[in-house]
């Protein structure tokens, strides 16, 4: 297989890396000082003190990796849309796509049925461009339960993996091919069902303890050690589940056992925490926006999560403003 992998970040990384140990041809669209470490020294993969080396085709000419049998997409999410030229360059005609990102995907919706059948969601697909050039039939959707970080330009340090589910929300074949693939190469894949129900019960705890730990600036063992922010986790998660009622998702399960579960885990420094304190844009939008504008749409009473989303906006836009001063020569 000839694998392109845009956006070769924490977790596009691990999965380039995983291809290239399976056997596959592993091209990367890089740029910058990520284009330089993958071209003189390869692609880095540490874990504990295992380091692994893998030689990969890295160019920042999305023409030089087109037609690929597989393009994986690393990128955040609200990067998706401004990268769209880049990522339709890369596309041949039987090219099938594999987004490791998180939130609400834009392929959710698009066959689905059911009342938000054809919604576009502006926070994750302004004007509805990803959907147009990527539906669902050549999507494999992804569902990522592992921690990984850059260590370095070329270099992914692998702190856990869990599982990578894979499926395909329009019901094409490819996904348990896909999911033997990485396996083989080392990274504990699985074909599942219903890969919506998956992205969902992930996004149920993300969409709770993301924003949250970005409004406290506490990690999740600060966050659910506070009576107060387990009574909002509660109250978000079942404005959630109702909300995935409505649409026709599975029950995601028992908010308190979810609790019980992310305490179990120690305390974690969420991905927008992380954001926050580097100066990055808040993935807001697909981990949040997205169900605010679904919720909308039918008419679905969601106030803490309205709540919430209020507040992390007001949060961007201020770490936005101070940016800009400081950026600003006197």
């Amino acid at each position: 297989m000839r694998a392109a992998v845009f956006g070769a970040g924490a977790i596009g990384g691990w999965l380039a890396a995983g291809l290239a140990r399976g056997g596959h041809e592993v091209g990367v669209l890089a740029r910058g000082a990520s284009l330089a470490a993958l071209r003189d020294h390869g692609l880095v993969l540490s874990e504990g003190d295992r380091h692994e080396r893998f030689r990969v085709r890295a160019t920042d000419d999305p023409a030089a990796l087109a037609g690929a049998d597989l393009l994986v997409l690393g990128l955040k999410a609200h990067d998706l849309p401004g990268a769209l030229p880049a990522i339709n360059a890369l596309l041949g005609p039987g090219t099938r796509v594999l987004p490791a990102i998180n939130g609400l995907p834009w392929w959710f919706l698009d066959g689905f049925g059911g009342p938000a059948e054809g919604l576009v969601l502006p926070s994750v697909d302004p004007g509805g461009a990803l959907r147009a050039a990527l539906p669902a039939r050549r999507v494999i959707g992804a569902v990522v339960h592992a921690a990984s970080r850059v260590e370095a330009p070329g270099h992914v340090r692998l702190m856990k993996a869990d599982r990578l589910l894979l499926g395909s929300p329009a019901g094409a074949e490819g996904a348990a091919t896909l999911a033997d693939a990485f396996r083989r190469g080392g990274i504990p894949a699985e074909e599942v069902a219903d890969i919506r129900a998956a992205a969902w019960s992930k996004l149920w705890g993300n969409a709770c303890m993301n924003p949250l730990s970005a409004l406290a600036r506490a990690d999740t063992a600060q966050l659910l050690g506070d009576d107060g922010v387990r009574g909002l986790v509660r109250a978000m998660m079942d404005e959630m589940t109702r909300l995935a009622a409505s649409i026709g998702l599975p029950d995601p399960g028992d908010p308190d056992e979810r609790i019980a579960v992310t305490r179990r885990l120690g305390p974690i420094h969420t991905s927008m925490l992380q954001d926050l304190e580097a100066g990055r844009p808040l993935e807001l939008g697909p981990l949040l926006g997205s169900l605010v504008e679904l919720a909308a749409h039918l008419r679905v009473e969601v106030p803490s999560l309205n709540g919430v989303h209020g507040l992390v906006r007001l949060l961007a836009r201020s770490a936005e403003g101070a940016a800009r001063k400081i950026d600003t020569p006197l």
